[in-house]
């Protein structure tokens, strides 16, 4: 057990907004009971909401500019289980810092690391990177590393993050989501940072992925010369890291990478996304 002083956040009835994604969505009921899941997951991106509040105390607003969030996810949540944040508290020396999740009951969510600065001995870049065998893959195979997934222009609206935290669905909201904050435009909560990279991303994967359902299992946002700001113009960048599988899943790692109209590199994010064989049709039940 560790001797450091605890941060924590406040328990959070975490929503998953995203249950009308549809059938065939692990975020749907149904869908998810069928992979063993108790319901509809909240995707990994929701649960990143509750860290700010608690990184910003221990590093100032500079986590924004410059500090980063890397989390694993170990055990899915549903809607309006209420969850909380803990930190370890960093030295005066230190830059980073490891920091959990915890359902009220105890049940661990996510663990990770966060911190300001370089990310490179983060949680999410610690782990064993090395790719199967393409022989190996199915759902996957149509994919390799190194691959580029596309150049996007996007404007990032915030509309819907604006309509999220009129409706209190943002867990632990700063106000700087919904007003001016200390950048001039308001900042993009780690959900809407989430959904303007990711969503890039997507649209180069998406079609390249056969028909399964996938799931968020580790994911890190990096603020390189942040913050990512609203009604902003951006860049993105996207290419895949590595592609591998493990008895259960096929799963690809990629990067995004924001930058904004004066070609600054604002913001980063790394993604592990996972596809359940047993979801898919190129895998038979007893394979697995």
């Amino acid at each position: 057990m560790t001797s450091r002083d605890i941060k924590q956040g406040p328990l959070w009835a975490a929503r998953n907004w995203s249950a009308n994604d549809g059938a065939g969505s692990i975020h749907d009921d149904a869908t998810a009971a069928e992979l063993g899941f108790r319901g509809g997951t909240v995707a990994g991106d929701v649960h990143m909401n509750q860290f700010p509040p608690v990184l910003i105390d221990l590093f100032g607003k500079d986590w924004f500019e410059h500090g980063y969030l890397s989390l694993i996810f170990r055990n899915a949540t549903i809607d309006r289980e209420q969850v909380q944040v803990f930190a370890e508290t960093p030295t005066a020396s230190e830059k980073a810092t490891r920091v959990w999740m915890e359902r009220a009951d105890g049940l661990l969510v996510c663990e990770g690391t966060a911190g300001l600065g370089d990310p490179s001995q983060s949680a999410v870049r610690s782990l064993d990177y090395r790719p199967c065998s393409p022989s190996e893959l199915r759902i996957l195979r149509r994919v390799e590393p190194g691959m580029s997934l596309g150049d996007y222009e996007v404007v990032a609206d915030p509309s819907k993050q604006f309509s999220r935290f009129d409706q209190s669905l943002i867990s632990d909201p700063l106000p700087w989501y919904r007003e001016a904050s200390p950048w001039g435009e308001p900042v993009a909560a780690p959900c809407t940072l989430v959904e303007y990279l990711w969503g890039s991303a997507m649209r180069g994967l998406g079609p390249l992925v056969e028909e399964s359902t996938g799931l968020f299992s580790a994911m890190e946002i990096v603020h390189v010369n942040g913050p990512f700001l609203m009604n902003q113009p951006y860049r993105i960048q996207c290419e895949v890291v590595c592609v591998g599988q493990s008895p259960k899943t096929e799963f690809v790692w990629y990067d995004q990478h924001a930058y904004n109209a004066q070609g600054v590199h604002v913001a980063s994010l790394r993604m592990q996304s996972r596809a359940m064989k047993a979801s898919s049709k190129l895998y038979d039940p007893s394979e697995l």
